[in-house]
């Protein structure tokens, strides 16, 4: 009988009561895997953890600096230790969307909080307990959830694909720079899903051309799987 990869895996996911971070919730949940998650509304951090016992959930705000230790401290002292990271809390910038030129400095600062130092201080804060993973032979993944808006330059986008371009970029230096200790970084798209993200800035779109976030979530479990079993013996 092939154990699921994930079964006791320790697990913490940035942004994860709505949308694509939910998902990740009720997917790590089901599979066994020990989860904590981070979302900033304390009811709904609340709510989350009702529907799903035995899931830990922090109040906090990944892009205000002051929050991020004592998350770091509250997810390691839960799960004791982490083997994967899933930096997936976004911003996409005032809605609707606007052009690059007509943005707010505070706005762009306000985006780049979130979606580029907010990652980089939490795994900073984290980095310790992800090489003791992998020292343990347990494995140890970040995954940062990436958008084709860090690749292509549409309009209006210019925010949130400026700061996704910085955190791809971001990650793919991390993964050179601790290859070595065994920490995986991991920079993936998951592509236009039905979220209300999605549709804050595309007001009118079509949810039945967009992905579920259920299937992203799959998906991406599914690519930190396949390196997962080259470290982690559980």
């Amino acid at each position: 009988m092939t154990t699921d990869p994930f079964a006791g895996l320790r697990v913490a996911i940035t942004g994860g009561t709505s949308g694509l971070g939910l998902a990740f919730v009720r997917e790590l949940s089901r599979r066994g895997a020990r989860v904590a998650f981070i979302a900033r509304t304390r009811e709904r951090v609340e709510q989350v953890m009702r529907e799903h016992p035995g899931v830990h959930g922090i109040a906090g705000d990944v892009s205000d600096k002051n929050d991020i230790y004592p998350m770091a401290i509250q997810i390691t002292g839960e799960l004791g230790g982490l083997d994967v990271l899933i930096n997936n809390a976004s911003d996409l910038g005032p809605t609707p969307l606007r052009m690059l030129s007509d943005t707010e400095c505070e706005d762009l600062e306000h985006v780049f909080a979130t979606n580029v130092f907010g990652p980089f201080r939490l795994t900073k804060a984290l980095m310790g307990a992800l090489a003791a993973s992998a020292r343990e032979g347990r494995g140890a993944v970040v995954l940062n959830i990436f958008s084709d808006a860090g690749l292509n330059a549409y309009p209006r986008w210019g925010a949130y694909g400026s700061s996704k371009a910085a955190l791809h970029h971001m990650s793919r230096i991390w993964n050179e720079e601790h290859a070595a200790e065994g920490v995986r970084f991991l920079s993936l798209d998951p592509g236009d899903m039905d979220t209300p993200m999605y549709h804050a800035a595309i007001p009118d779109a079509d949810p039945s051309t967009l992905k579920r976030p259920e299937q992203s979530a799959h998906e991406l479990l599914e690519t930190i799987a396949e390196v997962l079993p080259q470290m982690v013996q559980i």
